[in-house]
């Protein structure tokens, strides 16, 4: 059986695990925090979550894990087959990730854990972060999913990105970076609605006391 290790606050986790449900693979969640010690590098190289455990070892970074599954196991498809189709999702997931999520990381001291961030990197965020959104604008089709007629793992991208990145506007900035993009607005809320999405979504809010705890107590 699939392992997958690492904690519900994580987003990235969260992908992993929503692919997971959405194919109906039966699988084990093992809590990891990561870290740099001897024992954590030895299963993931960089000390990073999510790590998944297959029967052939440990893989680490969503976006492998993401097409690892995709590649080896079994039920509904997350990514088409033609090539360019194809392409054009992992075009999508790596804007989102690059000009969407790590911008708005750099500013979730402040958005969620009471930490001051520094003027200038809250500045490049902003200007990140609205261009990030203006790109996925002109880039998603969101008819109704993000990219056509079916979920991808674009959506999976896009539910625990967008969500932190707005989250970030409000707390942050006093914004909301989807006023002007309701097709986004909607997708949100209708994945975000969905019974496996609900559920993950318990999970991570149980296991959130905890996770502050130790965010505040410097053990991570």
């Amino acid at each position: 059986m699939l392992k997958l290790h690492g904690f519900a606050v994580s987003n990235y986790y969260n992908m992993v695990k929503l692919a997971l449900l959405e194919k109906g693979l039966p699988f084990e969640e093992k809590l990891f925090f990561g870290g740099q010690s001897p024992e954590v590098l030895a299963v993931s190289p960089r000390g990073k979550v999510p790590v998944l455990e297959t029967e052939h070892g440990f893989l680490s970074e969503t976006e492998v894990i993401l097409d690892y599954i995709e590649q080896s196991q079994p039920g509904p498809a997350l990514l088409p087959e033609e090539p360019f189709a194809r392409a054009r999702i992992r075009e999508l997931v790596k804007g989102m990730e690059l000009y969407i999520e790590l911008p708005a990381r750099a500013c979730y001291p402040q958005a969620f854990f009471g930490a001051e961030v520094p003027q200038a990197i809250r500045d490049k965020s902003l200007i990140e972060l609205q261009a990030g959104i203006d790109t996925l604008k002109r880039h998603g089709k969101f008819a109704p999913y993000l990219a056509g007629d079916s979920l991808t793992i674009a959506d999976l991208f896009f539910v625990y990105s967008v969500d932190l990145a707005s989250a970030v506007g409000k707390k942050v900035f006093g914004l909301d970076l989807l006023e002007e993009f309701p097709q986004a607005k909607a997708l949100l809320e209708r994945l975000q609605q969905t019974p496996h999405a609900q559920k993950i979504a318990a999970d991570k809010e149980a296991q959130m006391p905890a996770f502050l705890a130790m965010v505040r107590s410097g053990k991570r």
